[in-house]
């Protein structure tokens, strides 16, 4: 189902194709690639590397919520994503700041992020009204706890209905705080307090039943570690070919946007599945 998404500067639209959200974690202990760019210089290198490569946006933050991790203060978080997001932003590039703290977003939208993806859905008060004054884009993701003890025991009774509820809970606090619902993207949260059998789930009737609002849906799959519960041990860097399956069935099912870690491999898969679900028959 084709979605507009109204964010900073302008419109993004999976229209003519899925959109491809890079990951870029300027970060020490990500679970895949912490430390890797936490120097600017590297992380600026690898940032334009993906938006050369096609990336639609890249999502760039600076405190890991991988299970387990420990929040940072917002001074560390805005000195490690400030200097990336305005050299990529110069270079023409879509950001997205992923961020939890009204104040980080602040200071990335005026590096020139255009989009926040905040994994607390508006959990810091002050940031639905930083987002509708600066009519940022904003990503609304569910997450069961936080990030240090989500993966202990998640439990729900009927995991898509608990999902959609809340992420529609949160949009219509979001839209009464003066977002526009345009600007608005919803994102299950893969990983983020759920079980395999709850992300199982998610990929499939979750993400029809958020498509169902009409809103786009991001899915990031990508590299996590429920991946490995179906495979067995599998380094999270050797987990791309099944992102990617993960991610094509996802997009069969109504997802507009994938979030990834290896682009160039994610780009192509989207692109694949692409051509599959929107073939007009006409052969």
């Amino acid at each position: 189902m084709p979605s507009r998404w109204q964010v900073r500067g302008g419109t993004l639209s999976n229209a003519d194709h899925t959109l491809v959200m890079g990951v870029l974690n300027v970060t020490p202990d990500s679970f895949s690639d912490g430390g890797l760019f936490l120097d600017s210089a590297a992380a600026i290198e690898r940032g334009l590397g993906m938006w050369s490569a096609g990336a639609d946006i890249i999502d760039v933050g600076g405190e890991s919520t991988r299970p387990g991790s420990d929040p940072v203060p917002a001074d560390v978080e805005s000195g490690r994503v400030i200097p990336v997001i305005e050299a990529l932003s110069a270079a023409g590039a879509v950001i997205s700041v992923d961020t939890a703290k009204a104040s980080v977003a602040a200071a990335a939208i005026e590096a020139g992020a255009a989009i926040v993806n905040d994994v607390t859905s508006l959990g810091d008060p002050e940031m639905a009204a930083v987002v509708a004054a600066t009519g940022a884009g904003l990503v609304l993701m569910h997450m069961q706890g936080a990030p240090d003890t989500m993966q202990a025991a998640p439990h729900y009774d009927d995991v898509v209905a608990e999902v959609t509820d809340y992420l529609a809970t949160r949009s219509a606090v979001a839209v009464e705080a003066g977002i526009a619902e345009d600007a608005i993207c919803l994102d299950p949260g893969i990983g983020f307090g759920k079980s395999l059998e709850h992300n199982l789930r998610l990929l499939d009737d979750g993400v029809r039943s958020l498509a169902a609002t009409g809103r786009p849906v991001l899915v990031g799959a990508s590299r996590k570690s429920f991946l490995e519960k179906i495979l067995g041990p599998i380094p999270p860097q050797e987990r791309d070919v099944a992102s990617a399956a993960a991610h094509g069935a996802a997009i069969t099912v109504g997802a507009a946007l994938i979030r990834v870690h290896n682009v160039v491999e994610g780009l192509r898969a989207a692109r694949i599945v692409d051509a599959i679900v929107r073939a007009d028959g006409g052969v």
